[in-house]
Parts: C-alpha cells; structure tokens; sequence
C-alpha cells in the first residue's frame, strides 16, 4: 500500500487561491506566467515528471543536424525563471492519480522515491504527449531512440555523428526533419514508412510529388520504404546492427529513430470521473474545462474541435498548446476566453523545399460528406524573370454546394507557406471563392507573379463549378 505524504515544501496561504498545473513543457508553462502575470495572488505550483522545462520540442531536429548549435538555445525558460516569477516548480514530480471529490493529486516524487498528496482549487491538466512505439522486438537494444525531449535530442545528436547509416521508422513531420538532418550530415539514410506514402497527412498526389522530389536530389543518400514495417532489431556486440522488415528484408543501420506518432499522456485518468474523448485524450469545452468543476485541459493532451467540421480531433502542436495555455489562464483569472478550435495548419521542410496544409484534404473531405471539387496548380512563386524564382504547386479543396474553401496544400521550394497562411485566413472567415478571387493580393515581382497562384487555382475551380 503506497504511503501519500502531504507536500511539506510549499507555504500555502490560506486565503489565497490555490492552481495545480501537471505539466511545464508549451502549455503548462504558458498558462503559469500568463496567469500570475494576471493573477499574482494566486499560489500555483507546477509538478512536471521532467528535469527540463519551457523547452521547444519543435527545434529539436534543427538541434540534432547542427543549425542550433547547443541544445540551451531551445530552452526558453529556466527553474530559476519560475522561481523569480514566483511560481513553485517541481521537477521530476510524476502525476499518479486525480480524485476530483475530495480536489487533490497524488504525485510521485521520481528523485526521493516517495508520494506525495495535494491539494487544489483549480487544477490544469497540460501532461502532453509521448512516442508511440510499435510492437518490434528487441526495443531496448542501444542506439535505438524516439524524439520527444532535450535529453532524447542530445542522444541521437551524439550517436549520429559516430554513424555512417540511420534508419527513420515513420515518414511523417518528424520524420522528415530527422531525414534532412541526417542527410545534412553525411550519413546514408532509409526511411521506412507503413503506409503508401510519405507524408500521408497529405493527399496521395502531393505526397508523390514530395517523394519525387527527394528521389531527385538525393537518390545516392537516400532511400524511401513504403508499405513495409520493422519487425525486429538485431543486435550485434549489444548495440545495433541491422533492422528487419515485415517483408523479411535486412538492412543495416548504426542508429535508429521510431518516429511514428504520439499518444497522449492520460493514463492517470482510468479510475477519475473525467471524461476522455477521441484517441484517449480529455474532453474540454471551449472554455478549455473538462466535465468537471475547476478541472482545465490544454495541450497535447487535451481534445480539439476541427473548426470545419466542428468534429473533435486531436493535432498535438506547439502551436495550439501555446494558445490554449493563454485562454486557460484567462479564463481560470474570472474573465471569459474561448478556444474556438483548430485547422491543423503544418508546415515542414526537407532541404529547402516546403511542405504545408490547412484544413480537410480531398480525401478527408469526401469521407465526411462534402461535395468535393478540387484544383492543383503548378506555378512561379515569382515573377518568371526574377533570379530567386521557383515553381509552387498549390490544391484547394471546395465544397461545391457552399463555394466555401475547405483546405489547402503546398508545396515546392519557392514560398509555399505564405500562400497556406493566406488560405487560414481566408477559411477562419469563412470566404467562399468568390470572395477570394477578388481579393487584392500584393504584388511585386520579387514576391508574386502578377496573377498569385492562390488566385489561379480558385478561378480555375470556380470555372470548374460554374460549368457543370
């Protein structure tokens, strides 16, 4: 029977209003400062199983390749930070159990091997997400890695530049920033991919495309394995040596990264009156508060409302976390926020060629029903005579009985990006097509052709509409 001990290290005012936050990576943390900055009568103590804080997990491959050269530079705030701004943190403090009767926390205290008990008025769930890892055997053999924290970043950094070869299992954002930098630094890399595709978040098309680009410059560096699974990891003198393929194809590596999705961290909630949503993560209103009273959720851990649908989802961002930390911290102040919900709007890169979406693919967007007419635009993001120029290819998807913009996709190594940001803004204010094609885009040749190829696309998909 475990013992729960009272938390002896903090000095609780009684009169004071007391805020627990499980969790001081994105959202945790934003939601802290915020509300002291808001709040500063409030205690608020922040429990993270972690020994690092406020870091960006988003870096971590640009750390990995060489781009960030020490790994401090992802590390936005310090425990000294807290401290300062008057907030308690206590690292390596592991969040066991929540009893919403009786408003208290069981922690476990990871370095003094003891649990602690806890009290709360208002508690923030921000526990994120970790790696999922697949059934493969032999998991525990050495240069096998996952990236999810500084410390997992420093591992494969180190390990890479002893490695001539590296196996990706999982083509998708991380996936792709691994491949990049590891072929930044000379080794010879395979990435092996379960699906079809690569970048699978994609329509097939664009994610052919993004193959066919890699294939063209780096066919000597780099070889792409889809529809195939790794089934085992062979060891040799206790370190890796080859990985096996569901196909029974052996392929030596010096390092491996498991790459292929994260699950949220909710574990502790089995026995809670919670209530959980899609994919296990927590059910929040847009208020960010679960079913029960003075219980918050934010973060990779917490559900999101697809803002097209208005369907739950779950697309674990930075991003997302950041703001969901702020109207959090709001609304646990006594004023009102709400998080409307989210697009799933990505970008990544791989050697200077862009890959971006916003909102439902042509695929997702059939599956729920939409009446789909959809255009792919291959253009300049420039003037054609401007030196800098490069091709874009852009789709838009649109739903034919509304004319409303539904998604978007770039790519290409030209300013694919901004195009996508521009199709965000256009859908959050719910344009239809008609609205955008009119609308008065900048122009000058270093930065568009004179037509952009937003525009073109949504003509020709206007045409497309307007003559069946």
């Amino acid at each position: 029977m475990q013992k729960f001990e009272k938390n002896d290290k903090i000095n609780s005012m009684k009169n004071k209003e007391k805020i627990i936050i499980i969790g001081a990576v994105a959202a945790g943390s934003k939601c802290a400062f915020k509300l002291k900055r808001e709040k500063p009568d409030f205690d608020i103590i922040i429990y993270t199983a972690e020994n690092i804080v406020s870091y960006s997990a988003c870096g971590l491959p640009y750390y990995i390749g060489g781009q960030i050269k020490n790994s401090d530079n992802l590390i936005i705030r310090k425990p000294e930070d807290y401290k300062k701004a008057g907030l308690n943190l206590f690292l390596k403090h592991q969040l066991v159990s929540v009893n919403t009767d009786e408003q208290t926390v069981k922690i476990y205290d990871i370095e003094n091997n003891r649990y602690i008990e806890d009290n709360y008025d208002k508690l923030v769930l921000a526990t994120g997400a970790r790696p999922f890892i697949p059934e493969i055997k032999n998991l525990d053999t050495k240069n096998v890695f996952t990236l999810r924290t500084v410390e997992d970043g420093i591992k494969i950094r180190e390990q890479m530049q002893k490695s001539k070869t590296a196996i990706i299992i999982g083509g998708g954002y991380i996936g792709i920033e691994l491949l990049e930098s590891f072929v930044r630094n000379g080794l010879s890399v395979k990435i092996v991919e379960a699906s079809n595709h690569i970048i699978n978040i994609l329509d097939s098309d664009m994610s052919e495309r993004i193959e066919q680009h890699i294939s063209d410059i780096d066919a000597d560096k780099v070889e792409i394995i889809k529809s195939s699974y790794v089934t085992e990891f062979l060891e040799e003198n206790g370190k890796l040596k080859k990985i096996k393929l569901n196909t029974g194809r052996e392929i030596e590596a010096d390092l491996a990264v498991i790459c292929v999705g994260v699950r949220p961290n909710t574990e502790y909630l089995k026995d809670s009156k919670i209530e959980l949503g899609i994919k296990d993560t927590i059910r929040v209103n847009k208020h960010l508060q679960t079913n029960i009273k003075n219980v918050y959720a934010i973060g990779d851990c917490a559900e999101k409302t697809n803002l097209i649908t208005q369907k739950p989802c779950w697309v674990p961002l930075g991003s997302t976390a950041n703001k969901e930390g702020r109207c959090c911290a709001i609304n646990i102040s006594g004023e009102k926020e709400e998080f409307q919900g989210v697009l799933g709007s990505a970008v990544t890169r791989y050697n200077g060629f862009t890959m971006s979406m916003t909102g439902l693919t042509e695929k997702e967007a059939k599956l729920y029903g939409y009446d789909v007419v959809s255009e792919t635009v291959t253009k300049k993001d420039k003037a054609g005579y401007m030196p800098e120029v490069k091709n874009i290819t852009i789709k838009i998807v649109v739903d034919k009985k509304t004319r409303k913009i539904l998604g978007a996709q770039a790519i290409g190594c030209g300013d694919a990006d901004k195009r996508i940001n521009t199709i965000t803004s256009a859908i959050m204010s719910d344009k239809t097509i008609d609205d955008f094609v009119n609308l008065d885009m900048t122009y000058a040749p270093p930065y568009s052709p004179s037509i952009d190829p937003l525009l073109t696309a949504l003509a020709n998909i206007q045409q497309k509409i307007d003559n069946k």
